[in-house]
């Protein structure tokens, strides 16, 4: 019989595992979906709908995914969860139309559901104090992104786009199966049957679970989105084919998720507060010099007219993004790290919550860089909209945590009376 210890990390690396390969297929229209609007002659918005799609289905679904594995535990509901999308995953091949690429692609977006499967089901695998480096390692099978960025690519210019949803149906299938044969249950890990529905979703309206997702739709829903954007982006900006465009994306999704586990452990130690507000200002900071866009201007001297260039080279541009995937890596996981400490009990129906709101995040960005570009023209102006929502996030957990900080005197003075 497996020792305590053992199943602890077995189910931790068969999570990641899972979640791995559920985040790979969630993310595919990155680089699907070039050849797809090529193909049927979308424009920025319409593209930026199409990649945004299983964004949406994956995000509504986490917060009954989240109840579920409080309730059923993560073991069935990931298995289960991961079956039900490999059909749809092998149909996509056959779509001709844009409205059937949308309706599969709602369809395939569920399997964005399982970070709400795995975080819970996780976390209860661990002690407290262990618990932020369980979920920052869960959490970095968000590298998945970077995963389909480096396959797909490589299977679209051997066997076409159409090869690229075969392979990923047999991938998740065989992924379900080790899942099963590697993970384990526990009864104890399962919130009691009389906690109602209603009950569990009241916990959104606490101040704390509201403050919680909007900072989880600027590291979560910024990452999907750019995650979703990168690699076009580099073509159209930069002039590169999709390889190598979907190489230097990847230099954004890898850290973005590898270095999560990175963000658990930091957590650990000095607290999600401090972690989290670093995280902000470096993404304040980064996302300013990121919305400059390319820039010609000529001005008149006593030595005649001068002309100038102003804008960030491919270099330049993709270290800037490298360290933003850094800080989104690490403010993932303080996030959870915020709502595995307030509410340890029911962390699979906040987290649901928090899951939802990222992924809104990474579902509307899209659709709003696509819809800016169209307008403007700028590129840039992805990363401009991306700076006025972390501002949001300073000034909210500024004056936020300085309220929180005031309260606790005061309840102290008034216990010692």
């Amino acid at each position: 019989m497996a020792s305590p210890r053992f199943k602890q990390y077995a189910v931790l690396a068969s999570s990641t595992l899972a979640f791995t390969i559920c985040f790979m297929i969630w993310m595919m229209f990155a680089v699907l979906g070039i050849p797809i609007k090529q193909h049927l002659g979308l424009n920025e918005t319409e593209f930026g709908i199409l990649a945004a799609t299983p964004v949406l289905s994956g995000s509504l679904v986490r917060v009954p995914l989240g109840i579920w594995t409080d309730r059923f535990g993560g073991r069935i509901v990931m298995f289960v969860l991961m079956l039900v999308c490999v059909p749809f995953i092998y149909l996509m091949q056959y779509a001709t139309a844009y409205w059937q690429f949308l309706a599969i692609g709602l369809l395939v977006g569920l399997a964005g559901g399982a970070f709400s499967v795995g975080t819970p089901y996780v976390a209860r695998w661990f002690k407290p104090e262990q618990q932020g480096m369980a979920m920052g390692v869960f959490g970095a099978g968000n590298a998945g992104s970077s995963l389909t960025k480096l396959v797909a690519p490589s299977i679209i210019a051997a066997a076409g786009w159409q090869m690229v949803p075969t392979v990923y149906a047999i991938t998740m299938l065989l992924t379900a199966v080790l899942f099963w044969l590697f993970s384990y249950q526990d009864s104890a890990h399962l919130v009691s049957s009389k906690v109602s529905l209603r009950q569990q979703l009241a916990l959104v309206k606490d101040p704390a679970v509201l403050r919680y997702c909007q900072y989880y739709s600027v590291v979560f829903g910024g990452y999907v989105a750019l995650a979703l954007w990168m690699t076009k982006y580099y073509v159209g900006e930069y002039g590169f084919d999709i390889k190598h465009a979907a190489f230097l994306a990847a230099c954004f999704s890898l850290p973005g998720g590898v270095l999560r586990a990175m963000g658990g452990w930091l957590s650990d130690r000095f607290g999600p507060h401090k972690v989290t507000w670093g995280v902000m200002w470096v993404c304040w900071v980064a996302f300013f010099i990121l919305s400059y866009p390319q820039t010609d201007f000529s001005i008149t001297t006593t030595h005649g007219v001068q002309s100038f260039h102003i804008g960030l080279n491919v270099t330049l541009f993709t270290l800037v993004l490298f360290a933003v995937g850094i800080a989104m890596a690490i403010g993932k996981a303080s996030v959870f790290k915020f709502i595995a400490n307030e509410f340890p009990d029911n962390i699979g129906a906040v987290s649901g919550v928090v899951g939802l709101a990222g992924g809104m995040g990474g579902f509307l960005l899209p659709i709003l860089f696509g819809v800016l570009l169209d307008i403007t023209g700028v590129r840039s102006s992805a990363f401009m909209l991306l700076y006025g929502t972390v501002c949001v996030s300073l000034v909210w957990m500024h004056f936020s945590f300085k309220a929180k900080a005031g309260r606790e005197p005061a309840a102290m003075a008034r216990q010692t009376r």
